[in-house]
C-alpha cells in the first residue's frame, strides 16, 4: 500500500482531520414543486397575487376553513376527561378503522358482512399509500410493475420506487379535449404484463380533475379482471369531490362487489380539513376472513417497525364524527359547502372566459371535478401568469379551484385571456 493511500485512510479515520462530510458528494435534491411554489407566493408582496398551487381548501376570503363539525368534535374531545395520551394500538384506533371501512365500502358491503376486510390507521393518505406499497413489496408477486396514470399525483411514483417497485405510465389525460383518454387507458392496461399493480384514483383525479364515467369504470374493471391485475385505489377526496359520499366511493364499491381483492387508501385531510393532523386509513379487501387475518398481522408488523403507533388526535376527531349520527349529518352539510363553493368557482371561471370569448374550448373547466383542474395552459403561458400577473400555479397548467374566489376569479380570467391570445 502506498504512503499516499495510507495518509488518505488516516485522514478518513480521523473525524477532526477534514471538514469534508462523508456525504459531501450526494446530489442536492430539488425543492418540492408545490411547497416551493407556496413559499414563493408568500414572499411576493404584490397586492393581487393569487395562489392556485396549494391543494388545500380555502373559503371565499382565501382563508383556511376549520369545519364547524370539526370544532364541535374537537371540543367534545377536549372536555372528555377520560381520555389520556397513551399509545394507540399498532393498527390504530379500532372504532376509527371500522368507521373508515364502512365509509368507503358502504355499511351493507358484502366484504364487511363476510369479515374479509381489514384496515390500518395511517399517516394520512401518503402513509396509506406507503404502507400499502410496502406490504405489496413484501407479499405480492415479485418483479411486477406498478402502473400509474399519466399524469398522477407527484408522490405516487416516489412512494412505490422507494420500496423497490418499477413504475410505468398508462394513458389517462387527452390534451386534445382536456378529457379522459379511455381508449389509450384500456390499451395500456391490456398491454401490461399479467398481475401488474394498477393504481387508480377513486374520484377527483389529481391532478386533472377528470374521472371515468360508470360505464368506463366497468370497462376498466373488465380489463383488470381479464389480465389478473391488482387494483390499488387512492381515495383522497371522498365527499369533497361531489358533496356525495356514496357517489365518490362508487368505483371502489363496484370493484368490491365484482369480487376483486384490492386495497384502498383513504385520507381525511381534504374532506375533514385535517391537513396537519395526518389522519388516514389503509383498507384491504380479501377473498376470505382467514386471508384478512393474515394480512392484518403483517400490516401490524410492518407498521410497528416504521412508526410503532399512529397519532391519536386527528383519528379521534374523525371517529367522533363518523360514529355520531348528528355530527355525521352536519359533516355531510360541511362537505356540500366545500364542494359547492368549488363548483361555483368552476362556473364563474367558465362564464368569464366565455364572456371574453377566449380562444379555445373551456367546457372542461365545468366538466372536471374536485379540487384541481387541468386548464390546458402551456408552460410558457404559466410563466407569464407568474411573472406578469403574480398568479402561482404549476407549470403543467394545473390549478387548485379552491384558490379562486369571488374577489379574484375575474382577475385570473383576464390573465388567462391575455396569455392565451398573446403567448404561444
Amino acid at each position: 500500500m502506498t504512503k499516499n493511500r495510507l495518509n488518505q485512510i488516516e485522514k478518513h479515520l480521523s473525524p477532526m482531520a477534514s471538514t469534508n462530510s462523508l456525504f459531501q458528494e450526494i446530489p442536492l435534491a430539488p425543492p418540492d414543486v408545490i411547497f416551493n411554489l407556496t413559499a414563493t407566493y408568500k414572499a411576493d408582496t404584490f397586492a393581487q397575487k393569487v395562489n392556485l398551487g396549494v391543494g388545500a381548501y380555502r373559503d371565499d376570503g382565501g382563508k383556511p376553513w376549520v369545519l364547524p363539525v370539526v370544532k364541535k368534535a374537537e371540543q367534545a374531545i377536549v372536555n372528555d376527561l377520560s381520555l389520556d395520551h397513551e399509545y394507540l394500538p399498532i393498527l390504530g384506533l379500532a372504532p376509527f378503522r371500522e368507521a373508515s371501512i364502512r365509509l368507503i365500502l358502504g355499511s351493507d358491503s358484502s366484504a364487511i358482512k363476510e369479515a374479509r376486510v381489514t384496515a390500518a390507521q395511517t399517516i394520512s393518505g401518503t402513509g396509506a399509500n406507503h404502507l400499502g406499497a410496502l406490504f405489496l413489496s413484501r407479499f405480492y408477486l415479485k418483479g411486477v410493475p406498478v402502473y400509474v396514470s399519466n399524469p398522477t399525483w407527484a408522490n405516487h411514483k416516489p412512494i412505490f420506487n422507494n420500496v423497490g417497485f418499477e413504475t410505468r405510465d398508462y394513458a389517462y389525460f387527452n390534451p386534445k379535449n382536456n378529457g379522459l383518454d379511455i381508449d389509450g387507458l384500456l390499451a395500456d392496461l391490456k398491454a401490461a404484463p399479467e398481475n401488474s399493480i394498477i393504481l387508480l384514483h377513486a374520484c377527483a383525479h389529481n391532478p386533472t380533475g377528470v374521472d371515468p364515467t360508470k360505464d368506463q369504470w366497468k370497462a376498466i374493471a373488465d380489463v383488470i379482471e381479464s389480465k389478473k391485475h391488482f387494483p390499488f385505489f387512492d381515495c383522497a377526496y371522498q365527499g369533497f369531490a361531489s358533496g356525495d359520499l356514496d357517489r365518490d366511493a362508487w368505483a371502489v364499491r363496484y370493484f368490491v362487489e365484482r369480487g376483486f381483492e384490492l386495497l384502498v387508501c383513504q385520507s381525511y385531510a381534504k374532506n375533514f380539513g385535517l391537513y396537519g393532523q395526518r389522519a388516514g386509513c389503509l383498507t384491504f379487501v380479501l377473498k376470505n376472513a382467514d386471508a384478512a387475518a393474515r394480512v392484518s398481522s403483517q400490516l401490524a408488523k410492518l407498521q410497528r417497525a416504521e412508526i410503532s403507533n399512529p397519532p391519536a388526535h386527528g383519528a379521534r376527531i374523525v371517529n367522533k364524527v363518523l360514529n355520531d349520527p348528528d355530527l355525521y349529518a352536519e359533516w355531510t352539510e360541511n362537505l356540500k359547502t366545500m364542494s359547492g363553493r368549488i363548483g361555483n368557482m368552476r362556473k364563474a371561471l367558465y362564464d368569464k372566459l366565455i364572456q371574453h370569448k377566449t380562444p379555445g374550448t373551456w367546457e372542461h373547466i365545468i366538466n372536471q371535478i374536485g379540487m384541481f383542474s387541468f386548464t390546458g395552459l402551456k408552460a410558457s403561458q404559466v410563466k407569464v401568469l407568474k411573472e406578469k400577473y403574480h398568479i402561482y400555479l404549476t407549470d403543467n397548467g394545473r390549478i387548485s379551484m379552491a384558490g379562486l374566489s369571488t374577489s379574484n376569479v375575474e382577475y385570473f380570467a383576464d390573465a388567462v385571456n391575455y396569455v392565451v391570445r398573446n403567448v404561444a
